[in-house]
């Protein structure tokens, strides 16, 4: 072999090993980033909010009726029915990307004795509502979590106080413990009143409506302000 032929060779096996390495290192950064070229990092529990600080989602304690429920996030559907327009039947991925997401830092207390500081993160349970639309002999709204788990409110407290179903808490996402896929934030009530595993919303005209805990003895308003038992 001559030099030349010798050099073509060896400058086309450079070329073909560059092209090789070039190909490996990008889809490396490609698995790592978004379409945007942005990383991609693990979300990260924060621990304060515009000055506030907050309680570690380690202390809140794992509390359920028959054990930790473990969804199946294509499996999950959350139904809005009872009193309503129409029954509406939505996907996770559905609620989260159709509805305006809310923020905010609030304190969950324990019958137990125990309260923490979280910030919560959210959609508001009047948009889910609204969307199925309201039967004007609605006055009661009833959760249902895949336990078998209940509680009610009043329409009013749900519409009148953008509450929120939770699927962030301290910007982590709702592991299966603490309620995954949704928590309700239920500001001002007892901890059994913050219904975890939520599949079901239904409305109802029936304000004398007990929940699990209730019909056992506890307030069926759920206020901080009043005692936990009826």
């Amino acid at each position: 072999m001559n030099p030349r032929s010798y050099r073509v060779i060896t400058l086309v096996i450079a070329v073909v090993i560059i092209v090789l390495v070039v190909a490996f290192l990008s889809s490396v950064f490609r698995s790592g980033s978004s379409s945007n070229g942005i990383t991609n990092l693990a979300a990260v529990e924060v621990r304060s909010y515009q000055g506030q600080d907050l309680s570690s989602i380690s202390d809140v304690p794992e509390n359920a009726i028959i054990g930790t429920q473990h969804i199946n996030e294509s499996d999950y559907r959350l139904t809005i029915t009872g009193l309503t327009t129409k029954t509406t039947v939505s996907t996770y991925g559905d609620i989260l990307n159709n509805h305006q997401h809310y923020t905010k830092v609030v304190t969950l207390n324990c019958v137990e004795g125990w309260s923490v500081k979280i910030l919560w993160e959210g959609v508001l349970v009047k948009d889910l509502i609204n969307e199925a639309g309201v039967d004007p002999r609605a006055n009661t709204v009833i959760f249902h979590a895949t336990d078998g788990y209940t509680t009610s409110f009043p329409l009013s407290y749900v519409m009148d106080n953008n509450i929120i179903i939770a699927y962030k808490m301290n910007n982590i996402t709702i592991d299966a413990e603490h309620g995954y896929p949704f928590r309700l934030v239920a500001e001002d009530k007892w901890g059994y009143k913050w219904i975890k595993w939520i599949d079901e919303i239904e409305l109802s005209d029936n304000p004398n409506y007990q929940g699990y805990w209730e019909q056992r003895g506890y307030s069926n308003s759920g206020n901080l302000s009043e005692s936990q038992y009826s």
